[in-house]
């Protein structure tokens, strides 16, 4: 079960001007599941992107940059099943061909429909299902679907994830709603997951752009569950333009407002996949400070949050910590100095310190750290007492049913 994860309320989820959603069953590869979704955009809609680094990306990732780059964007195109990775020219000519499907059926150009995939690796896209599938889930276009949609994206994910925000900007509401799917291949450069945020504010496009980034690197960047990076991670930020006047500059109080709903959404949308993390029984936030910089707090902060060790201790409660020292040992911080290192443990409302000094804290009985552990959210707070720099992760602990989950994946 997913980590104090809620389910989605359909009531709850807010319509965003401008966007209209809708799936199908197009047996891409399973029968008798919504694997195709469908999301259709006004004109004069502006998008922008963060994709994975994984040297290995999937057709869909670069095709969809390439359509970033030379149109408007008026359509989202996401199956799951297939994640057409690995696949060469062939899957390149395929996630073209989607997008081609898509574009005839709504009357705009191919190069405004963005392509998406998540599933299996290296098996070719059905294009042919994927095409036969698109009437339905363009019969399906509603303001009011993403309770569908967030259901239609999902691979091993247990529950949907999906949830909306509202603020006030200039006398006016703006709407923000987002999606993320995703619970296993799950590592900072983003991961195996998908994540589109929609907002019907009217954003400058170089806002837009530098906007997704930092929400990126401050959310889904900022989590792991098994630190493998996958070939299809995707974030899109969609802005319709259909509430208010254009926002361009992020200092502006405009700005400042829309940035911080559109960080505070990411984080939901980013934290929840770690909740529903595959076979996660515990919530965890690596908190690191006292860096002399932000890459060597996010340095120590992943080599903790990615340690099967430290991962597997979570699950079964066992206060052996020093794994944790030996995590943040060997980071890659070459000049740290181990004794100026403290170390704390804390959930339900209670906090020890671990460590210090270079070694177990003198007030530290393991009984206490056993205690904090057995709860379902619980933070790691590290200070490295060199700097002011402080970063935050997000992750989940290691169990039997991660290994069960990934053994069976294909069958």
């Amino acid at each position: 079960m997913p980590v104090n994860l809620p389910l989605p309320v359909a009531t709850e989820l807010l319509p965003v001007k401008g966007v209209r959603l809708g799936t199908a069953e197009a047996g891409i590869r399973k029968a008798n599941r919504r694997d195709l979704t469908l999301v259709e955009l006004a004109p004069g809609s502006r998008a922008a992107g963060v994709f994975t680094q994984n040297r290995f990306c999937a057709a869909p990732v670069q095709v969809c940059k390439a359509h970033l780059e030379t149109a408007e964007t008026r359509a989202l195109v996401i199956n799951t099943g297939i994640a057409n990775a690995g696949t060469g020219e062939q899957g390149v000519a395929n996630a073209r061909a989607s997008c081609r499907a898509v574009a005839q059926a709504l009357g705009v150009p191919a190069e405004a429909v963005l392509p998406f995939s998540t599933g299996v690796i290296l098996e070719h896209l059905p294009v042919d299902r994927l095409s036969a599938g698109v009437p339905a889930a363009q019969a399906a276009l509603k303001a009011d679907g993403w309770f569908e949609a967030c259901h239609a994206i999902m691979t091993t994910d247990t529950q949907p994830k999906c949830a909306s925000r509202q603020i006030q900007i200039d006398g006016q509401t703006i709407t923000l709603t987002g999606m993320s799917k995703g619970a296993g291949m799950i590592r900072p450069n983003m991961a195996t997951m998908l994540g589109f945020l929609a907002t019907d504010a009217k954003v400058s496009q170089s806002l837009l752009q530098s906007l997704v980034r930092e929400a990126a690197d401050l959310s889904f960047n900022s989590i792991t569950v098994d630190g493998d990076t996958s070939t299809n991670d995707s974030f899109i930020l969609i802005a319709t333009g259909q509430v208010g006047s254009e926002i361009s500059e992020l200092s502006s109080a405009a700005g400042q407002t829309l940035r911080k709903a559109v960080i505070e959404l990411s984080q939901w949308l980013a934290q929840a996949i770690v909740r529903d993390g595959e076979g996660a029984t515990k919530f965890m936030s690596i908190a690191v400070a006292g860096g002399k910089d932000l890459q060597e707090c996010r340095k120590v902060a992943y080599a903790v949050a990615h340690s099967p060790l430290v991962k597997t201790a979570f699950f079964a409660s066992d206060p052996n910590l020093g794994r944790i020292l030996a995590a943040i040992g060997y980071a890659g911080v070459d000049d740290l100095d181990v004794d100026g290192i403290r170390v704390w443990l804390a959930g339900g409302g209670e906090e020890v310190l671990v460590a210090e000094k270079g070694g177990r804290a003198v007030s530290y009985v393991e009984e206490a750290g056993a205690c904090i552990m057995k709860n379902a959210e619980i933070t790691v707070r590290i200070d490295l007492a060199r700097g002011a720099a402080a970063t935050t992760v997000w992750t989940c602990d290691f169990s039997y049913d991660y290994v069960k989950i990934n053994a069976d994946y294909r069958s």
